[in-house]
C-alpha cells in the first residue's frame, strides 16, 4: 500500500529512519518486523551521488519511501550545497512515496515541491527546534506558511523542557483545521510520551529507530511498535491483518 493511502486511512503510522550503512540487511529487516515507512536520511549517507542514492531507494522497494535530504540548519548532516541538495531531491522524487524539505529552506523549498508535483509525490514540509518550544501563535504560523508553500503534510518537532511546551504541542493538533494533515513531536526526555500518544490527537506518523537512537527522546521500534499496537485498535487490526 503506498504511503498516500496509508496516510488517508487514518490510522497512524510507525516511520524507521536509515542511513546506507548495509542497507540490503536494514531493507530486510524493515520488512519483517513490520515497519510502515523507511525514512531514508540520505543526509546521513555515507555517499550522495545521485547513482548511489537511488541504489539505496531502489532497495527498499515494497515498503513506503520517504526520503529526507536535512540541512544542517536544522540538524541534518547535509554538507553539500543547496543546488547539490536540490539534485538530490530531484533524483529521487520518482522514486520514493514521499519527500521532506524544511521549512526554512527557502532556496530550493518551491523547486522540491514542484518536483515531487510532477510525480505525485507527497511533500513533507517540516520544522525542527531543538532549543525550545515556541508559542502556540509562532507555531500556527508555521503550519499556514508551510500549507501555503504546499506542504501536503506539515512536520513540527520541538525540544520540550516542560510540560507546558507538550500541552502547546497537544494543543496544536486538537486546534487544527480539519484539511491539516499534521506531523508534530515533542522532543527530549519529556516528550517522549508524545511519540505514542501524540497520534491519538491527529499527529500522522510516529518516528522511532532501530539500532543507533538518533534523536531524544525516541523510544525503540520493538517498544513503539508494542505500544502502538496495544493503545490503537485500529492499528493492531492492520497489523495482524497484514501478518495473516
Amino acid at each position: 500500500m503506498t504511503l498516500r493511502a496509508l496516510l488517508d486511512s487514518g490510522i497512524p503510522l510507525v516511520a524507521v529512519s536509515f542511513a546506507d550503512d548495509d542497507v540490503d540487511r536494514a531493507a530486510e529487516e524493515a520488512r519483517s518486523a513490520g515497519v510502515d515507512v523507511a525514512e531514508l536520511r540520505i543526509d546521513r549517507f555515507s555517499r550522495t551521488d545521485v547513482g548511489h542514492v537511488r541504489e539505496q531507494v531502489r532497495a527498499f522497494g515494497g515498503l513506503p519511501v520517504l526520503a529526507t535530504v536535512r540541512s544542517a540548519f536544522e540538524g541534518g548532516g547535509w554538507k553539500g550545497s543547496e543546488a547539490e541538495r536540490l539534485e538530490v531531491f530531484r533524483a529521487v522524487a520518482p522514486l520514493v512515496d514521499a519527500v521532506d524539505v524544511e521549512l526554512s529552506s527557502r532556496e530550493l523549498l518551491a523547486d522540491v515541491i514542484t518536483a515531487a508535483r510532477a510525480h505525485d509525490t507527497l511533500v513533507i514540509v517540516s520544522y525542527h527546534n531543538f532549543d525550545r518550544t515556541p508559542g502556540q501563535d509562532e507555531l500556527t504560523a508555521i503550519v499556514r506558511d508551510a500549507k501555503a508553500a504546499g506542504a501536503d503534510v506539515v512536520k513540527i518537532s520541538t525540544m520540550a523542557t516542560s510540560s507546558a511546551d507538550v500541552k502547546v504541542l497537544a494543543s496544536l493538533l486538537v486546534n487544527a483545521d480539519d484539511d491539516t494533515e499534521l506531523i508534530v513531536i515533542a522532543m527530549g526526555a519529556i516528550g517522549t510520551a508524545s511519540r505514542i500518544f501524540f497520534p491519538a490527537l491527529g499527529s500522522k506518523v510516529t518516528y522511532t529507530f532501530i539500532g543507533h537512537q538518533p534523536t531524544s527522546g525516541q523510544l525503540g521500534f520493538a517498544e513503539t511498535f508494542r505500544l502502538m499496537r496495544r493503545f490503537y485498535p485500529e492499528y493492531d487490526r492492520r497489523k495482524t491483518a497484514v501478518d495473516a
